[in-house]
């Protein structure tokens, strides 16, 4: 028996189980306590906050008598409302007998429709929030580039060793003159009429002179970021290698990868890898994957699943907390906007339902992410809020969108549904819950 083996494995799953937890407790906690607070605002009192299932570990009342408390099963979580009967928030029949009207104001079944409404969708939007300032929070530390584009922290490239420099401005490129980095279809088209070769002659402006220096190819085959379950992920390639050659040919571009996975049709693929002065030789076969279009719908390509960049960070400016929150506000929009995209392709058949994961793909996830660095972790976490934010507006009972279906059924019949039908409801929805995590865990272990 391979005991080494065994126990990096097991030390793996243990980091692995970890990153799940503290991924889906921060957005559990974030999600029950936008409930919550609102809820408490709203004259709504809560009698358990709850992170967690099952057997209760920690707990401890607060000053208004609310129970919060941790569970052993970090699964999810809940907030038990004044005339709750259960986690899901139905309806305590006998608790609510009896109540006076003051007291029943302030349970979630006895308050106003607005104060129930706000309530029960104040759990997605703090979501949807948390993504927002974690998105716009990375956006700022990043910076954006500016007119000018400059050198920032060199990559670790494989020899010969170059002259340029950490904050020389590039002003040429191979004889071809830089056009301005917000000029997107300019860059694009500079970006590609590069040739393919290294060392280039770079023009660059140092220290207020302009001079000539060798560079590298701008666009190296680096691996800037692994995809999760991808088959670099899984064959063991690590963010900061460079591929130098793919079935014996020497490469040097990222374009040059890119072609031999996608025109490939899958065959598997010998890759000749640098890290870190040491030569590495991988063997991995591609994978087909359903990427979103920028006009919409999905396009099936061959993916080995890393993402390249250039061989050096620009050298970036400092962005305002406006455009920072507002460009977090558009990459959570564009993350609702692929998910719901995404579910309805799978719907329909026109991209594979492996692409619905369940509990022990985000899981792996979560792993994967988090051996990538902190930033990249935290990234995670922002989509995964996301996702779960607008996965919890469907019109499911037992989700907030199914309860909010109720209250727009009272606004406009001016009663509520009968307790008999919402129970009935809601055991319909946990039955479509727990069927939609029994399908996406049997993809977890059956696809590719």
């Amino acid at each position: 028996m391979d005991i080494l083996g065994l126990l990096n494995g097991f030390g793996s799953t243990f980091w692995i189980i970890i990153a799940f937890v503290v991924a889906l407790s921060i957005i559990v906690a974030i999600h029950e306590y936008g409930h919550y607070i609102v809820g408490r605002w709203s004259g709504i009192g809560a009698d358990v906050f709850s992170l967690g299932f099952g057997p209760v570990l920690f707990s401890r009342f607060d000053k208004r008598g609310t129970k919060w408390q941790i569970a052993a099963i970090p699964l999810g979580g809940y907030v038990k409302f004044k005339g709750d009967a259960n986690a899901a928030s139905g309806k305590d029949a006998e608790a609510m007998e009896g109540l006076s009207d003051d007291e029943l104001r302030h349970t979630m079944h006895g308050a106003p429709l607005w104060a129930r409404a706000a309530t029960v969708a104040a759990g997605p939007i703090f979501n949807f929030i948390l993504s927002t300032l974690v998105f716009a929070a990375i956006f700022m530390s990043r910076g954006q580039v500016g007119d000018s584009f400059a050198v920032g922290e060199l990559r670790d490239l494989p020899p010969p060793a170059y002259e340029l420099s950490e904050g020389d401005e590039i002003l040429k490129i191979g004889g071809l003159t830089v056009p301005s980095f917000e000029d997107s279809e300019a860059f694009d088209t500079f970006a590609t009429s590069i040739p393919v070769e290294t060392p280039l002659e770079y023009v660059v402006k140092r220290d207020g002179v302009q001079t000539a220096v060798s560079g590298p190819y701008p666009y190296p085959p680096i691996v800037l970021h692994l995809a999760p379950k991808s088959a670099a992920y899984g064959a063991g390639l690590e963010v900061g290698d460079v591929i130098t050659g793919i079935d014996g040919r020497a490469i040097t571009g990222f374009s040059e990868l890119k072609q031999a996975v996608e025109t490939g049709e899958g065959k598997p693929l010998a890759l000749d890898v640098w890290r870190e002065g040491e030569a590495l030789a991988f063997t991995m076969t591609p994978r087909r994957v359903d990427e979103p279009l920028p006009e919409g719908g999905f396009q099936t390509q061959w993916r080995i699943g890393i993402a390249g960049g250039l061989a050096f960070d620009p050298a970036t400016e400092r962005l305002g907390p406006a455009k920072a929150v507002w460009g977090g506000v558009l990459q959570t929009g564009r993350i609702i906007e692929g998910s719901v995209s995404g579910l309805y392709h799978m719907v329909t058949g026109a991209i594979s339902t492996c692409n619905l994961t369940g509990p022990v793909g985000i899981a792996q996830t979560s792993g994967a992410m988090a051996s990538q660095g902190a930033q990249s972790f935290i990234w995670f976490i922002a989509v995964l809020s996301a996702a779960i934010g607008m996965l919890n507006l469907f019109p499911i009972p037992m989700l907030d969108g199914g309860h909010l279906v109720f209250y727009a059924y009272e606004a406009v019949a001016g009663r509520p549904p009968s307790d008999k039908v919402v129970n009935v409801l809601m055991m319909m929805g946990l039955a479509i819950v727990l069927g939609m995590m029994m399908f996406g865990l049997t993809n977890d272990l059956f696809c590719p």
